[in-house]
């Protein structure tokens, strides 16, 4: 009787154990995806603001319609990139952060244009946006990270693989296009 008593503690214990290795791979999976949900918040908001910032300048950029095709192009292209995966929609938002520090610098060889108003604070806006949406991959970055290291370490790599626990994919950001553009309108 005593045997079968410390067998059926071990085991109560081992099943008490691998509950809790799940549950912590479950909840650290979910800060990834709700990392991933506060970039995508983010890069919404930044998507929203440029068709405004755009047609704030397009009067005043007669011959500069390329730069404004670019970013628009650009901004297309960001925003079907997000069910592309990961590096595919970091690679999009790259090329659309070019593009805008391209727009910005156009609209500072325009005097008239760093007057209004309007652009002024659609410029805020985005550099504002541009910031947040730093902080959020940082945040996602991290939060990767931890949820990667998690699935690689002993015990819980025995667990992670045959539960369906995959690594996640980073938010990389090419150097230059990590900056956030300047804006000089003095």
């Amino acid at each position: 009787m005593v045997p079968l008593i410390i067998v059926l503690v071990v085991v109560v214990v081992l099943v008490v154990f691998l509950i809790g290795i799940y549950n912590g791979l479950v909840t650290k999976r979910n800060r990834v995806d709700e990392a991933n949900s506060q970039i995508q918040v983010q890069l919404k908001r930044r998507h929203d603001l440029i068709p405004n910032l755009v047609n704030a300048v397009k009067g005043y950029m007669d011959f500069e319609k390329g730069v404004l095709v670019q970013v628009t192009q650009a901004r297309g292209n960001a925003i079907s990139a997000g069910s592309q995966g990961m590096a595919a929609q970091a690679q999009a938002e790259n090329v659309l952060t070019g593009a805008l520090k391209s727009l910005f610098a156009v609209v500072e060889a325009y005097p008239d244009l760093k007057a209004n108003q309007n652009v002024m604070s659609l410029q805020e806006q985005l550099t504002t946006t541009e910031n947040q949406i730093s902080f959020a991959r940082q945040h996602y970055n991290a939060t990767v990270l931890e949820f990667n290291n998690s699935l690689q370490v002993f015990p819980n790599v025995l667990i992670a693989g045959p539960m369906g626990f995959t690594k996640r994919e980073f938010f990389e950001a090419e150097p230059e296009a990590a900056e956030v553009p300047v804006v000089n309108l003095g």
